[in-house]
């Protein structure tokens, strides 16, 4: 253990940050109420977008960690607990999730009893988007997830402890098994909460479409919270500039996932042309969302395509952190294009609502992560494989 450098403990919550976190989640709160008051419909809207913004990354962050046991990596022993600690935002959005389900009907056609009976669509739909059957799912989903996060994460901490070798070897089953699980609940949490807003429309690659988005979003706050920990002293010695440039490379690949997918999707809905699918690009593609459309192509693809080019800049804490830092706002901007024009067929709406409410979100979701580094180790020093990390070096 003589290469081993000092164990980097906890991360220390700063009282800035604590109030920071809990000045969000106020203005989340007020903010909420009042667009309640005012514009129910929006105000459920807007609630929906961080919920399934922050229920992504929490998603990724575990999904990411998961990996790492399912290839037997040793490169990323030194980064995996910051992965883990998304996660511990996955309780918080199970219970976020049902709150949700009050204000369902105001934005779900499928659960207004008079909009299925006039409707044969929803009516040959009714079994699988009914209230019964969607509460099932939601209870299902998060009882899933947050169960592989006990055993995956709870493990791993486990092993802090102990020093347990086994421990590792028996989460690549586990994770096997979560990878797996995770592969269809998310495709469908994507449908039912994303795709549903349009019930008529039909596309069998969303669900790939989101996941995309997820990893690329997830590879974003990954990198930006090393490089705050970096920045506070914590990880000196075991985070270096090889691991950031691996992290970049993952946010390139997934960069060109995400417009890989995209394209696929509308090329596809355009050369067939069937009204069925064509109503979810015509919207999207007039009046005002059309800048909203390029913007994505603009923002979330070409931009980070080529800032992320350079070897230099995966290896560059400036240049990972802005292009990070606009991967992250693209992906609300994502969401919120996915979501709005199924309501907002002209002009898009955004404004203090949508702010307030997010930044709500944001801070529940900053209280979870902190607090969870804060309690736990942020390396996984027991870990066999870290010798792995701690000598790892990109030669390309």
């Amino acid at each position: 253990m003589s290469s081993i450098a000092n164990d980097p403990g906890k991360f220390e919550v700063s009282s800035r940050l604590k109030t920071v976190a809990s000045i969000f989640a106020f203005v989340g709160l007020v903010g909420f109420i009042l667009a309640l008051i005012n514009d129910p419909k929006r105000a459920w809207l807007a609630y929906l977008i961080p919920l399934f913004y922050f229920t992504s990354l929490a998603l990724g962050g575990l999904f990411f960690a998961a990996l790492q046991h399912v290839a037997k990596a040793g490169w990323s022993v030194n980064i995996r607990r910051v992965t883990e600690s998304l996660s511990s935002f996955l309780p918080l959005a199970a219970l976020l999730a049902l709150v949700f389900l009050a204000g369902a009907p105001e934005v779900y056609k499928w659960l207004q009893p008079d909009s299925v009976a006039a409707d044969p669509l929803l009516i040959h739909k009714a079994p699988y988007l009914n209230s019964t059957f969607f509460l099932i799912r939601i209870v299902a989903f998060f009882g899933l997830w947050i169960w592989f996060k006990k055993v995956i994460v709870g493990r791993s901490i486990e092993q802090d402890e102990s020093g347990d070798v086994n421990i590792t070897h028996g989460l690549v089953g586990q994770s096997i098994a979560f990878v797996l699980v995770f592969a269809l609940s998310y495709s469908l949490f994507s449908v039912d909460f994303l795709m549903s807003l349009e019930p008529h429309w039909f596309s069998t690659i969303f669900g790939v479409y989101c996941f995309a988005g997820l990893f690329q979003s997830t590879m974003a706050f990954l990198i930006l919270t090393l490089l705050y920990l970096k920045k506070k002293g914590h990880l000196e010695g075991y985070v270096t500039a090889d691991h950031l440039h691996d992290l970049g490379k993952f946010l390139f690949a997934f960069t060109v996932f995400w417009a890989y997918i995209a394209f696929s999707q509308y090329m596809l809905i355009w050369y067939a042309n069937l009204p069925e699918e064509t109503i979810f690009i015509i919207p999207r593609s007039e009046h005002g969302w059309v800048y909203v459309s390029f913007a994505l192509i603009l923002f979330k693809f070409i931009v980070p395509f080529i800032a992320l080019l350079p070897r230099w800049a995966k290896r560059t804490p400036a240049s990972l952190a802005a292009i990070s830092v606009l991967i992250l706002v693209m992906q609300y901007v994502d969401i919120y294009w996915l979501a709005y024009p199924a309501f907002y067929h002209h002009t898009p709406k955004f404004g203090l609502t949508e702010i307030t409410i997010f930044l709500g979100f944001a801070g529940l979701f900053l209280f979870s992560v902190s607090r969870f580094l804060s309690r736990h180790k942020l390396v996984p020093m027991k870990d066999p494989r870290i010798h792995e990390s701690m000598h790892h070096h990109v030669v390309y």
